[in-house]
Formats: C-alpha cells, sequence, structure tokens
C-alpha cells in the first residue's frame, strides 16, 4: 500500500483561474479540432520534505457481478459512446468502497491510490463536503489520474464556483493549470459549504488525450493534455482544504466507480 501523497498550492491560484476560465465557451460544444497545450503558469510545488500519515487505502466492493449494477454502469458507458466522450463500450467497470476525509491545510491536497491503473477511462462518484470556513479558499474533492512512479499526475477538484484542473510534472518541478479547450469550467451551487453540505455527481472521463468533467450529468469542462506525457497510470481519490480552521475541508465520497475502456 502506497501513502497518500501531498502538495502544496500557492496562493495566485485562484486569481490566475479566474482570467484563465473567464475565455471559456460554452459547455455543450463539440470537442475542438485544435490541442492547445497548458498554461504555463506556477500554481502548485510538489514538495519531498512533508511525510504524510498512512491512510488506508479504498478497496473493491465485493459481488460486482450483481446483474442490476452490471447494467447501470453499462448503460452509463454506452451513454458516453453516444455522445462521443469514449471509443467504445467494451471494458470493465469497478466499484469502490465509500471514502470520507477531513483535512486542515490550507492550499494543500492529499490522494490516495487505488490499486487500478487505466488509460482511456472515467472514474465517477457522488460528493459531499463541507467547510469549517465560510470564505475558506478554493478547496473540494477530487480525482487523480495518471500517477506514475515518481509521482507525475493530474488532478481535478470540484469547487463550489469552478473545476480545478492541474497537471503536475517532474520535469518544470512544479504544477500548472490545464487549459480549457471548451466549455465555462464553472460551476454553481445556491448554499455556501460552510453553511450546510454542498452535494453533486462527479465524472472525470478521459479518451486519449482530452479530459471531459462533468457535474450532475452535465459536461462543463474540455480539456486537452500534453501528448508527450504518459497517461497510463493509477487512479485515486483526492482532497484540497480551503482554510486551517477547525477540520477544514470535509469530503464525503460515495457510489465511487470507473469504466476502463479495453
Amino acid at each position: 500500500m502506497k501513502n497518500p501523497k501531498l502538495l502544496p498550492l500557492v496562493s495566485v491560484l485562484v486569481s490566475l483561474l479566474l482570467v484563465q476560465l473567464a475565455c471559456g465557451v460554452t459547455a455543450t460544444e463539440v470537442p475542438a479540432t485544435s490541442t492547445p497545450q497548458p498554461t504555463d503558469t506556477q500554481t502548485l510545488v510538489p514538495t519531498a520534505t512533508f511525510t504524510p500519515t498512512k491512510t488506508p487505502r479504498p478497496t473493491r466492493t465485493p459481488n460486482l457481478a450483481a446483474t442490476a449494477r452490471a447494467e447501470a454502469i453499462n448503460a452509463e458507458a454506452q451513454k458516453y459512446v453516444d455522445l462521443g466522450l469514449l471509443k467504445s463500450a467494451k471494458g470493465s467497470f469497478i466499484e469502490y468502497e465509500d471514502y470520507s476525509r477531513d483535512w486542515a491545510q490550507l492550499g494543500w491536497y492529499r490522494w490516495v491510490t487505488l490499486d487500478d491503473r487505466a488509460r482511456d477511462f472515467f472514474l465517477s462518484a457522488h460528493f459531499k463536503w463541507s467547510s469549517a470556513y465560510r470564505n475558506a479558499d478554493t478547496s473540494g474533492c477530487g480525482f487523480v489520474f495518471a500517477i506514475q512512479d515518481n509521482g507525475d499526475h493530474y488532478a481535478v477538484f470540484l469547487d463550489r464556483t469552478q473545476i480545478l484542473f492541474l497537471d503536475s510534472d517532474s520535469a518544470y518541478s512544479y504544477s500548472r493549470n490545464v487549459g480549457l479547450t471548451r466549455g465555462t469550467g464553472r460551476v454553481r451551487f445556491d448554499q455556501n459549504p460552510a453553511d450546510q453540505p454542498v452535494e453533486a455527481d462527479f465524472t472525470v472521463l478521459v479518451r486519449d488525450a482530452y479530459t471531459y468533467v462533468l457535474v450532475d450529468g452535465e459536461i462543463v469542462g474540455e480539456y486537452t493534455l500534453s501528448q508527450s506525457k504518459l497517461l497510463n497510470g493509477n487512479l485515486g481519490l483526492t482532497i484540497l482544504s480551503g482554510t486551517n480552521k477547525d477540520f477544514g475541508t470535509r469530503c464525503e465520497m460515495t457510489d465511487i466507480h470507473a469504466w476502463i475502456t479495453e
């Protein structure tokens, strides 16, 4: 079992993201034919000196062959094929146990690595998160994918106002924002997570060098990944803290499941 990873987020993140996301277009447009590269904005600096505590890794749930569940996941995969987001509905699905975590280190995120590796896939869960501070910085639940042995990875978070998509690559010693290709990258919830928990279904889907982010079944952003970077890697679950106060950010994930395309 690998230890969870911890990474810091610098203070310029929010302002840079607002500038970047202001250039988005509608989320319902078809995938772009061009391949823009991620911006070079420095947003996150990995550290090799912090020693995280050990966190149990979520495991697969038993009885994966349950007919009703298998049919539902197959239907979900076919829906994404029909939308042009997946190449094929042929693949395998995996279910995981529920996961919950409190995290109170401002500007840092941590993740646990799942056992499964994938290149073309979707990973989905129902998120429910709370904050100990009404004016917390960018924070929330998320997924990690393309995790390599040297720590390289992509991380995607659902904040109460936006999608935060980061590329962490040891080649340039810091993480950077992954730029939008299509969509707004924005979300809106009526409540503040400090007043009552915010809930949403969250899905990250990767096909070739494209990533699609869906919130409650709607595409809110399409992103283009680096074609020179390895995309076949482990999947993971992550939480980003927006405050040091009390419990910080609390994240609960249920109905966690993945579909890995053959």
